[in-house]
């Protein structure tokens, strides 16, 4: 194919690509209209509640936490990295 063919061909693909992107769009706003309920599909599902946000003090770790703890990535502490 000549390269005038190739870009008429792409700019055909890339024409009906808006066009079913806008299908899609049209199909999202109207089961967002309908509460989004449908026979059992993903799309009426809702999303999960937020949650209370749980906080972290400032205070510094107790470091008995990470007695005999390797380091992550780098193998135990007494012997070499792979």
């Amino acid at each position: 194919m000549s390269q005038q063919d190739d870009l008429a061909v792409l700019r055909h693909r890339v024409d009906e690509l808006v066009q079913r992107v806008g299908q899609l769009e049209r199909t999202v706003d109207r089961l967002r209209g309908a509460g989004g309920r449908t026979n059992g599909s993903a799309a009426g599902r809702r999303p999960p509640e937020r949650t209370e946000l749980v906080t972290i003090p400032d205070v510094p770790y107790n470091h008995a936490l990470w007695t005999d703890s390797d380091d992550e990535g780098l193998g135990v502490r007494d012997r070499h990295a792979p």
